[in-house]
Order: structure tokens, then sequence, then C-alpha cells
């Protein structure tokens, strides 16, 4: 249960994204700077977080030893998750963004034959039997039709484009941020933790940030006080402890999918933690009942997931306790 808690608290820390992200399009900032300024701010951090534990040495030779490899997945793992994510936030309140996001669980079991090295050799139906568990499919497809009605209960109060440009770059975000956590952990193989991933993953993309830093400061001018400092949060709060937190979690539990599932499957309480905090910062109105459906939908399929898990957990302890008593 340790990955599930660990899970959970990097969901919390998570919420914060999407309530900072809202509070800054509301103040007139530029979504771009807010994508950029995250990881241009957590990149020092990082350093430091990692330099503290001795372990800057390893992730530059990480790096080196594949660079293309290292800059094609972190682009997709970082820039191509959080720019459309921003992108989103123009569009639609914090709390809904947070619960189209949680079609990550779904997506994320989908492409996970697709990262096999030998999925064309082995056939992608031998792949996706061996890769994806049925129950843990069933519980992100009751996940999903939360998505769903959440976003149906919100149609109402928007116009179509609004709707599609909220919710298209989110399902982009959805497929490249496990895409590019699940690979770089097969191309690290284990010789890199967490931090030390976070920070190999932001030095790879930094590239694309300044890029679309140079697009922000074309486009809007420089970044208001304001947008820095809830940047600045942002990267403390979401791109470090709840990254770095939720890439230990899913380590943990990388050789399992039905563990693997789980661990992602508790990011769906960020749509809690957001809509709790998006009323009482912004005052942001409830969901109607298809919302409020969606969401116990939404949370009722990460609970599944976790209760799915306790009886491998209990068997797993009982084996480690016989062969302890067996030596």
């Amino acid at each position: 249960m340790k990955p599930l808690w660990i899970g959970i608290l990097s969901a919390f820390f998570f919420a914060f994204t999407f309530i900072l992200n809202r509070i800054m399009n509301l103040e007139g900032g530029h979504w771009a700077w807010s994508a950029s300024l995250r990881y241009e701010m957590m990149l020092p951090l990082l350093l430091l977080l990692v330099a503290l534990r001795g372990g800057v040495t390893p992730v530059f030779r990480e790096v080196r030893s594949n660079p293309g490899q290292w800059m094609l997945w972190s682009f997709i793992g970082f820039v191509l998750f959080y720019a459309p994510i921003c992108f989103a936030s123009v569009y639609g309140p914090g709390w809904l963004v947070a619960a189209t996001w949680q079609l990550t669980i779904v997506i994320g079991l989908l492409i996970a034959p697709l990262l096999e090295e030998n999925w064309k050799t082995r056939g992608l139906s031998a792949s996706y039997k061996s890769a994806i568990p049925a129950a843990a499919l069933c519980t992100s497809l009751l996940i999903l039709l939360g998505v769903v009605l959440v976003q149906m209960g919100h149609a109402a109060s928007i116009t179509s484009r609004e709707l599609l440009l909220g919710a298209l770059p989110i399902v982009v975000a959805c497929a490249a941020y496990p895409a590019g956590n699940r690979k770089l952990m097969q191309i690290s193989g284990g010789r890199l933790d967490a931090p030390q991933r976070v920070l190999a993953m932001t030095l790879c993309s930094l590239p694309f940030w300044l890029l679309l830093s140079l697009y922000a400061f074309v486009t809007s001018g420089p970044p208001s006080g304001g947008q820095l400092y809830n940047s600045l949060l942002v990267a403390v709060f979401s791109g470090v402890a709840a990254t770095v937190l939720f890439f230990q979690a899913t380590q943990m539990v990388r050789s399992s999918p039905q563990r693997l599932a789980g661990v992602e499957a508790t990011q769906s309480l960020e749509v809690v933690f957001a809509l709790i905090a998006e009323v009482i910062v912004l005052s942001a109105p409830l969901p109607g009942m298809l919302g409020w459906a969606g969401l116990i939908l939404v949370v009722g399929g990460m609970i599944i997931h976790s209760f799915a898990l306790l009886p491998k957990e209990a068997e797993k302890t009982r084996t480690a306790r016989t062969e302890s008593a067996g030596s």
C-alpha cells in the first residue's frame, strides 16, 4: 500500500497545478509563460536536491549514453504533457481540467503494450494480453465514464469550441505523460532514482521550454510579478514535490502492470483536491448533478483500483514471511 499512499500525496501536490494555472489565466498571464516558467524554475531546485544527495554525475552519464532517446521522450513526457494542460486551462476551471486529465489512467493502460520493445515480434494482441489486466481496464473505463459525465455536466455552460479546445489538448497530455515516464524508466533501467530521472528529463526538455518562453515573450511581453510568483509555487509543489513522489511510486511498482495501474489511478484524487481548492480560493460554482455523478465514478474507480491490490499485497507479505521463517 505504500506506493498508493505516495501516489495520493503526489495527487494532492499536483492539484496545485490546476488551481494556480487557472489563477494565472484569470489574471491575464499567458499560458506559454505558465508552462515554460515551471520547468525553468524547477531546474535549479532539482540540481540542488540531487547534488545534496550526491547524484548529479550519474544523470549526465546516463543522458550522454543515449541523448537522442532522452531528448525525444523528455519532450513527449514533459513538453507534450504540460504545455497542452496550460493551454486547456484557458478554457475551463481547474477541477474540470483535472477531471479530464484522469483519462491518463485509461490511456496509460492502452499504450503500455506499444512501449514494449518486443511487441512487434510477439504480436500486438499477445502484448495487450500480458500487459493489460482485464480488471484494471474495466475499472479504468469506469473512470472514463466519470470523465464523460463531468464534461457533459459542464458542456451546457460553454460553447462547443471552448469544450473542444479545453478537452483535446488534455487527451494529448494524457498519452504523453505516461508514455514518457514509462519509456524512460525502461531506458534508464533502474540506474537513476526518481529525483535523478526528473532532473534528466528537465535538462533534456529545457531547449523546448526556452523556445516556448521566446514565443510567450514575443506574443505577450514579459511575465508579471504575480505570474512569476505563482509559477514558482507550481515548480515547487507540482514540478518537484508531486513529480518526484509520483515517479518514485511508479518506479516501486514498475514490474507489475496491475500495481502500476493502481498507482496511476491515485491521480484521480486531483479532481477532489482541485474542486475543493477552487471553490474555497476562487469561489468557483459547484458542479451540477451530472458533474457530481462523474466525480463519484472517478473517485470510486480509484478506490476499486486500490482495494484490488490489497489481496496481492497480503499474499506478497505472507510469502515474504514464509521465506524468512524458512531461512
